[in-house]
C-alpha cells in the first residue's frame, strides 16, 4: 500500500468536541465495516489532503492503523462545511482486497472535435463519472473517450467507453458522457427559418382575399348591373299604373 495513516480511537462525541478536534489539525471519522461494528477515529487533517491529491483521489485504497489493527480503507464520504468548504467529518469503509467494489471513476476527454475544430461547437459535458465495479487493486485513475470524430450534434454514450478487462460497467449504457453542442445563436437563427417557411407554407392555399380574373370580374359586374337595371325598371312601370289609375280616378269625379 502506498498510504498507511495512523488513527486514534475517539472516546468524546458532540459537537463542541469535534470543534475542538477540528482546532487541533483533526477531524472525527467513523470507520465502516462489511460485519464487524463501526469504529469512531481520529484522523490528521493532512492525511486525509494527502489521500485525496493522488491520482485516485477519494478512490485510493489506504491502510488505516488504530490500537493493535489495521485495515484497508477507502474514503466513502466527506463532509464540508457549506461556507468555508472546511472538511468536518469523514466516513470511511473498511474494504476487502479479494473482494469487487463500485466506484465513480472521472471521464477524460482526449482529442479536438471536429465539431469544435472546423464547425464552429463546444463540447457539452453531460456526465462527468462513470460507475465502475472492479477488485480494489483495477480501480482505474480515470476512463479516457476519444472526441476527435465527434461532428455538430454528435455524442458519446458510457457504452462506447473503453474500459479495462477486468472493470464492469454499472452506469447506464445509454447515458451520454459529451455532446458537441451548435451555438445559440445558430440555433435560434435556424428555429427563425424554420418557423418562416412554415408560415409560407400556411398562407399559400389561402384563398381569401386572392384576386379574380379579369374575364370572371367583368361578369360579375354585367349580372349585377343586370340585375339592378330589371329592379329600376320594375320601379318604373309601377310608377306608371299608379300615375294612369289616379288620372282616371281624377276624370270621374268632374263627371
Amino acid at each position: 500500500m502506498s498510504f498507511k495513516i495512523k488513527g486514534e480511537m475517539r472516546e468524546v462525541f458532540g459537537k463542541n468536541a469535534s470543534r475542538r478536534l477540528r482546532r487541533s489539525g483533526m477531524v472525527p471519522v467513523i470507520l465502516y465495516g462489511a460485519k464487524e461494528v463501526n469504529v469512531p477515529l481520529t484522523i490528521k487533517k493532512t492525511d486525509i489532503f494527502q489521500i485525496l491529491k493522488t491520482e485516485t483521489g477519494e478512490n485510493t485504497v489506504f491502510e488505516v492503523s488504530f490500537n493493535s489493527e489495521t485495515k484497508n480503507a477507502m474514503i466513502k464520504e466527506l463532509q464540508k462545511h457549506l461556507v468555508t468548504d472546511e472538511i468536518i467529518h469523514v466516513d470511511l469503509i473498511q474494504i476487502a482486497m479479494d473482494r469487487a467494489v463500485r466506484v465513480s471513476v472521472p471521464v477524460v476527454t482526449v482529442g479536438e472535435s471536429i465539431g469544435v475544430k472546423t464547425e464552429g461547437g463546444f463540447v457539452d459535458y453531460i456526465t462527468r463519472e462513470i460507475e465502475l465495479e472492479c477488485l480494489p487493486k483495477d480501480i482505474p485513475e480515470h476512463i479516457e473517450i476519444d472526441i476527435s470524430n465527434l461532428h455538430l450534434r454528435e455524442s458519446i454514450k458510457v457504452g462506447e467507453a473503453v474500459v479495462p478487462d477486468e472493470v464492469k460497467l454499472v452506469s447506464d449504457p445509454e447515458a451520454i458522457l459529451v455532446h458537441i453542442e451548435v451555438p445559440a445563436k445558430e440555433e435560434e437563427i435556424e428555429v427563425e427559418e424554420e418557423e418562416e417557411e412554415l408560415i409560407g407554407e400556411e398562407e399559400e392555399p389561402e384563398v381569401i382575399g386572392k384576386e379574380k380574373p379579369e374575364g370572371e370580374e367583368k361578369e360579375g359586374e354585367k349580372k349585377e348591373d343586370k340585375g339592378e337595371k330589371e329592379k329600376k325598371g320594375e320601379k318604373e312601370e309601377k310608377g306608371d299604373r299608379e300615375k294612369k289609375e289616379w288620372k282616371k280616378k281624377e276624370w270621374k269625379k268632374k263627371e
